[in-house]
């Protein structure tokens, strides 16, 4: 196996919106550095990168997968990200490691709101960019039209480095504005094609994209823009010099036309990355965070460090640390610590990947990227250094999940597989959080979509057998009052011997929203002795957390303990805590009692034309509309919607919007509910504490 020097080595992400053809283009790059020997197809679950059985059943990649390869004598790692945002957290850590990010835009559809994300992905980890407009070979396609909307939304910079002939079906000519030649492709999806030098109209094409991209190049370097302006043009070496120092600042995002399922312009691309990509050398030191402050890591430091991007089960394998090494040479055996988990581990067999290949190698430089097994503590987002020189590498900070389910067990006795089966899927995609809610006595998983949330449901029930299914968890609901309200209640119990003998007498009144429960006594006199106090506010405090109204936490209710009896001989703690809390649920009642619901705050990205549906959907939902914006070609609506009219709304949205859609949600406030829906929310509560207390009986 050859062995590459880090400034050899090309990261490279495929990131961008759903079905834009981001695995097909992988396929096409894994055949052409001859890693495969044909095409397959993701009709037949036969790609290289979509290896899992999950992606054969859904047909869309869940996980990103590595392709490793030799392109004009550089190693090129390519990692296939999804492009649901359902798996944001995959498409995230690919770009963390990334040297460029390849964003692919399919010709049909063009700037999609998983385009955008991942635009800014790259932005956030600082990412130079390249853009792929895709699918030239279907029906109604404008290579033109798209290259500039795409300039629009993401600056002059957007520049063509090879161009469709004619786009459509029979799609399989390119025009290469670098070298001015027209390559013909096979039509056998083997990649190969014949070139020639552009003439007649061809040659006017070209040479426009050729100047075009001349005077970018020009214009992201004083000197050379002083030299184009002096010579009227630049030489081949200044060009290339220029195009590659140009693409690593950002000052020019190439574009590539390809069909991924013909394989036609694909190693144009490939030529370029190799020739004029960013290699992990052009980034030589990064900045780590240690206990005291900051320092930098240099790739040339002798000791080795990495950093964990992800974690993934494998049915041969169990769990696989994928990691990028940033400094030194990383080998079998090596020694680390683990300071996020405060451990030390030890590196086992470490393997390059090519899908669900997996070649073992006993070293990885500085720059490249592989995987390693069984390690004890270490998963997604860790950090592993020398142990006497102890830092973490920056971190992915992953968006909060937007999509919430109940879990459901049928059978009794697995709670601690699923404790188990859970912290496990956690550990493995940081995206998925999940919550044992003491308060509803549900166990509530979270996730980014309605894909994720089933595909880890899936996976729960595959790798630890378990029989379950998701329901709509339970909404906190709050009870509160509105008016003032008092009572006197008598606790009196004579069972032989030893009474009980407890009077309480207790003023409620409202209180502002979020300030709680206040207890205070304001007793005079000596009818009841202070030592009493409390015992009456700990039988006040289990009545509002039991809830009255409908069983859910009372709030925002201030309580006056002023006055009550005692007996010198009955009078004790329980008979206190006894008549508090009868005495408070007494009040409580008479001061008209109402439930609070949660709001949600909640922000919608979508297209213009789904703006209607979208907006008459919120209003179905009891939703307040706070504003409209737009944002990178996309509207923006921000909102208040009740928690119960939520439940699986992402579902909703990519049917409105096509899958064009996507929203985030938090938590923002409580509410009053409308009165007609808090008597359905009283009686469902009495209907499940009636079916509770069957069970028990």
């Amino acid at each position: 196996m050859k062995n590459y020097q880090t400034s050899d080595i090309r990261n490279v992400a495929v990131v961008g919106h759903a079905s834009s053809g981001k695995t097909m283009l992988t396929e096409c790059m894994a055949l052409c550095g001859g890693v495969i020997n044909r095409l397959g197809s993701i009709a037949n679950g036969s790609t290289l990168s979509d290896y899992r059985d999950e992606e054969h059943t859904r047909q869309t990649s869940v996980q990103t997968s590595l392709v490793h390869f030799d392109w004009q004598g550089r190693k090129l790692n390519i990692l296939d990200a999804p492009g649901y945002l359902d798996f944001v957290g995959e498409s995230m850590s690919a770009v963390r490691v990334a040297d460029l990010a390849v964003v692919v835009v399919h010709a049909n559809h063009g700037i999609g709101v998983g385009t955008s994300k991942a635009w800014e992905f790259a932005s956030q980890f600082n990412v130079p960019r390249c853009i792929v407009i895709n699918a030239l070979d279907r029906e109604n396609v404008d290579f033109d039209a798209v290259s500039a909307a795409l300039r629009e939304r993401f600056g002059a910079g957007v520049v063509p480095i090879t161009a469709p002939v004619k786009a459509g079906p029979g799609f399989n000519q390119v025009l290469d504005a670098l070298t001015k030649e027209v390559l013909t492709y096979k039509t056998d999806s083997s990649g190969a094609f014949t070139s020639a030098a552009a003439d007649g109209d061809l040659k006017a094409r070209v040479e426009a994209l050729h100047t075009a991209l001349l005077e970018k190049v020009a214009e992201s370097d004083d000197k050379l823009l002083e030299k184009f302006f002096e010579q009227g043009g630049l030489s081949e070496e200044e060009m290339q010099a220029g195009l590659r120092t140009a693409l690593a600042r950002q000052t020019i995002i190439p574009v590539f036309c390809t069909s991924a399922e013909t394989n036609i312009g694909v190693n144009r691309l490939l030529d370029f990355i190799a020739r004029f990509g960013p290699s992990p050398a052009d980034k030589p030191k990064i900045k780590v965070t240690t206990h005291n402050g900051e320092m930098e890591v240099a790739l040339t430091d002798p000791e080795p460090s990495l950093f964990v991007f992800k974690t993934g089960v494998e049915p041969q394998f169990g769990e696989l640390a994928f990691f990028k090494v940033y400094s030194g040479t990383v080998g079998v055996g090596a020694d680390l610590y683990n300071p996020d988990k405060q451990v030390g581990e030890r590196i086992g067999q470490i393997f390059l990947l090519n899908g669900k290949n997996r070649t073992p190698v006993d070293t990885i430089v500085a720059g490249d990227i592989g995987a390693v097994v069984k390690l004890k503590e270490t998963h997604a987002n860790h950090t592993l250094c020398p142990p006497k020189k102890v830092f973490t590498f920056p971190k992915i900070v992953y968006p909060k999940p937007n999509i919430h389910a109940a879990l459901l067990l049928k059978s009794k006795g697995d709670e601690d597989k699923v404790a188990q089966g859970l912290a496990a899927l956690h550990n493995e995609d940081p995206t998925f959080l999940y919550t044992v809610d003491a308060e509803l006595h549900q166990t509530v998983m979270s996730a980014q979509g309605e894909l994720h949330l089933e595909v880890m449901a899936g996976r729960l029930r595959s790798r630890y057998k378990l029989d379950l299914e998701l329901t709509q968890p339970r909404i906190p609901y709050r009870e509160t009052i509105k008016t003032k309200a008092e009572s006197k209640y008598r606790h009196k119990k004579q069972t032989g011997g030893a009474g009980q003998f407890a009077e309480v007498w207790m003023r409620i009144a409202p209180k502002e929203r979020d300030t709680g429960v206040e207890f205070i006594e304001s007793l005079v006199g000596q009818n009841v002795d202070r030592v009493f106090v409390p015992s009456v506010e700990k039988g006040v405090r289990r009545a509002c957390a039991e809830g009255i109204l409908a069983g859910y936490k009372v709030v925002d209710v201030l309580v006056d303990f002023y006055d009550g009896k005692m007996h010198p001989v009955d009078s004790k703690d329980i008979a206190f805590q006894t008549a508090g809390y009868y005495a408070f649920k007494e009040a409580f009642m008479a001061a008209k009692p109402c439930l609070l619901e949660p709001i949600n705050s909640v922000t919608i990205h979508i297209p213009e034309d789904c703006m209607g549906n979208v907006m008459g959907d919120l209003s179905s939902r009891r939703g307040k509309i706070l504003g409209m914006d737009s944002e990178g070609g996309f509207q923006v609506i921000k909102a208040l919607v009740p928690a119960r009219e939520m439940y699986r709304y992402s579902s909703t949205l990519r049917s409105l919007t096509g899958g064009r859609g996507i929203h985030f949600e938090e938590f923002s406030h409580y509410e009053e509910m409308p009165r007609e829906l808090e008597q359905q929310v009283i009686e469902e509560s009495k209907k499940r504490k009636a079916e509770q207390e069957k069970e028990q009986a």
